[in-house]
């Protein structure tokens, strides 16, 4: 139980105080867009949703591993099955998220073979990049902002997180994450590290999470960014005693009486996960951002929504850590198309 809960519990804090209107808009929000999710994976027609916000701007799914970036994480770099070494998943983990764009990764494993503890060379993959680069084609998500200070004496950012896994590599960064005892040891252990943030650190310890190799709970602790820093300002007229990060667990602790309260029934994935911590953490990002549209008397240092929402196509069948033993539903066909195979590694 989060120290919010117990000491609320105690009567020792004062409970935040919500604004109502943004507190229902909050939960709203979490509950419609995982309502669109579901809609699109059960090859639902457009719309997905009546409410012209959605149907105008893109925002992040209510449950984080249901992103783009986080499936082709989990499907391709975590549990791609030519790679059976637990040391080889947390390179590749981190790897990849310092870039968090499928097309770098899929540019690395195209020229410089698939990576590994043994592989791994910045002098080979350096070059490669430093071509792409050339080419003007883009190595980094702008999803974030990534700490791009020069601390190996790199000009180039990505010499410089190369350098940086060289250095986790030669420290036996993976060996000593695979001893952590909980999530916060995963973080504290990354976080000691040069180029990485506290908000960079929690998101690399709930990726690694996301592997065999891990096993801990998502409601351990969470560490709020900037936009969700922004969305409990909204959320919220204070915070009382707790902070931040605790607001946000106080919020997670609250999904289950949501539908007495507010009348709308939280969401769960696939009908069975209900959020954790680093998704209603997620969720105030996205509320900071909804709330610019929908609250525009609410001010903050952001004032637009920068994406426009435009359909891909349907959505692919997801895949979760197996062992959350949750199972997409068979896609929906048209009359006359064969069957579409569920893939034999989504059995738990």
């Amino acid at each position: 139980m989060a120290r919010s809960a117990q000491a609320a519990l105690a009567g020792k804090l004062r409970e935040p105080r919500p604004r109502p209107a943004v507190y229902r808009a909050y939960w709203y929000f979490a509950a419609e867009r995982q309502r669109i999710f579901d809609r699109r994976l059960a090859g639902a027609p457009e719309p997905w949703s009546e409410d012209p916000i959605f149907a105008s701007y893109r925002f992040c799914n209510s449950f984080r591993a249901s992103d783009r970036v986080s499936q082709y994480l989990i499907r391709d770099v975590i549990h791609a099955p030519c790679h059976a070494d637990p040391r080889d998943r947390v390179l590749r983990t981190i790897l990849f998220r310092l870039f968090s764009r499928p097309e770098t990764w899929e540019l690395i494993e195209e020229r410089c073979g698939q990576v590994s503890v043994a592989t791994f060379d910045p002098a080979v993959i350096g070059p490669v990049l430093d071509e792409a680069k050339g080419e003007g084609r883009a190595l980094y998500t702008n999803a974030f902002i990534l700490c791009a200070n020069r601390s190996f004496g790199h000009k180039r950012k990505h010499h410089n997180h190369l350098a940086l896994l060289e250095l986790m590599l030669a420290e036996e960064l993976p060996e000593r994450l695979l001893c952590a005892a909980g999530l916060r040891a995963v973080y504290d252990l990354l976080i000691a590290y040069p180029l990485i943030g506290p908000f960079m650190a929690y998101q690399l310890a709930i990726d690694l999470n996301y592997g065999p190799d891990f096993v801990f709970s998502e409601n351990e602790f969470t560490v709020p960014g900037p936009g969700a820093v922004r969305g409990l300002a909204k959320v919220f007229y204070d915070l009382g005693d707790l902070t931040p990060a605790e607001a946000v667990h106080w919020l997670c602790e609250r999904q289950a009486s949501i539908e007495n309260e507010l009348d709308i029934e939280p969401p769960l994935l696939l009908g069975k996960r209900e959020l954790q911590a680093i998704d209603c953490q997620n969720l105030l990002c996205e509320l900071d951002k909804y709330a610019r549209v929908k609250f525009p008397e609410l001010k903050s240092n952001r004032v637009k929504i920068k994406q426009a929402f435009k359909a891909a196509g349907p959505l692919p069948q997801p895949f979760y850590p197996p062992r959350w033993n949750l199972r997409p539903p068979a896609p929906r066909r048209r009359r006359g198309a064969p069957p579409v195979p569920r893939a034999a590694s989504l059995a738990a």
